[in-house]
C-alpha cells in the first residue's frame, strides 16, 4: 500500500495536522507542545510573532534543532498590499516562500476573511513563486477561483477563528473538496481533538489548530490528542463509513438460529 502522504505544492508531509504558534504562554510550551502534536508545520503570525529580528527573543531560536517547517502567516493584515508587502520582507529577511495568506475583513466581530482582497493577492504572490495556503470562507465558488490564480491549498474556516465551535456546516466542507484539486485543510473554530477527527472523516486533506491547543488546560496533552485525532479521522475516512440507515439493523446473522 502506497504512503498516505500530504503533498503541498513540492513538498511532501507525513503529518496531516498543522499547528500554530499564537496565544501559548512562552515559546518552551509552544516547542514542547509541537513535537507532542506530530506535525511537520507550525504557522506563525509574523506580525505578533518574531521570526525576523535576530536581535529580540526569536521562535525560530528554539526549532532550530528540529525539522519542523515554518509557515509565516498575514494575520492582521486587512488588504492585499499590507499582505504582499509582508511576505515580500519575510522572504528577503528569512528566505521561506511557503506561506498562509490570510486577510481579514472584519478585525471586530467575526474575523472573517476578505475574501476579493486575498485573491487579489493570492494572484501576485503566486507570480512571484511563493507556495500559498489559502485561509478563506467555507465557500467552494471562491474556493475553485484561489485554486485557479495560484493557490496550492485551500484553508476554508470550520467556524470563526478561535471560538471553538467545531464544524458549522459540514456540507460546504465537502462541497469545497469536489470543486477543487488541491489539497483542503480545515483552518479555525477547532475547539477539541473530536472537532479534528470530524474534519478528517469528511474528507479534509489536513487540519490546521491553535487555539484548542494553546489555550488548553494542558496544551501538551491536547497536542497528543490532535495527533491521534487526525489519523484516526484519516483512517476512518479512507476505510469507507457504513450506509446511513432508519431502522435498526442486527449485528450478526439471523439465519439458522436455533429454536427454544
Amino acid at each position: 500500500m502506497p504512503k498516505d502522504e500530504l503533498k503541498i505544492g513540492n513538498k511532501i508531509f507525513q503529518s496531516r495536522l498543522i499547528v500554530g504558534s499564537g496565544k501559548y504562554k512562552d515559546f518552551t510550551t509552544t516547542k514542547e507542545a509541537t513535537l507532542v502534536s506530530g506535525s511537520q508545520i507550525i504557522t506563525v503570525a509574523v506580525r505578533r510573532v518574531n521570526i525576523t529580528n535576530p536581535n529580540e527573543e526569536n521562535l525560530l531560536d528554539y526549532f532550530k534543532d528540529t525539522s519542523i517547517k515554518f509557515l509565516p502567516n498575514s494575520a492582521g493584515c486587512v488588504n492585499a498590499d499590507e499582505a504582499i508587502t509582508l511576505f515580500r520582507l519575510v522572504k528577503e529577511a528569512v528566505g521561506i516562500d511557503f506561506i498562509k495568506l490570510e486577510i481579514i475583513g472584519d478585525t471586530q466581530k467575526t474575523l472573517y476573511p476578505d475574501v476579493i482582497e486575498t485573491l487579489k493577492a493570492c494572484e501576485i504572490l503566486s507570480k512571484e513563486g511563493f507556495c500559498i495556503l489559502a485561509y478563506t470562507n467555507d465557500d467552494p465558488i471562491i474556493a475553485k477561483k484561489l485554486e485557479e490564480v495560484g493557490a496550492a491549498a485551500i484553508m476554508p474556516l470550520a467556524a470563526p477563528i478561535g471560538s471553538g465551535l467545531g464544524i458549522q456546516n459540514r456540507y460546504n466542507i465537502t462541497f469545497i473538496k469536489e470543486a477543487v484539486s488541491i489539497p483542503v485543510i480545515v483552518d479555525a473554530g477547532v475547539g477539541c481533538a473530536s472537532d479534528a477527527a470530524i474534519a478528517m472523516e469528511l474528507g479534509a486533506d489536513a487540519v490546521l489548530t491553535n487555539t484548542a491547543i494553546a489555550m488548553a488546560q494542558n496544551p501538551v496533552m491536547m497536542a497528543e490528542a490532535m495527533k491521534y485525532a487526525v489519523i484516526a479521522g484519516r483512517k476512518s475516512f479512507l476505510s469507507g463509513r457504513i450506509e446511513k440507515k432508519k431502522y435498526a439493523s442486527p449485528s450478526s446473522p439471523t439465519f439458522g438460529l436455533a429454536k427454544l
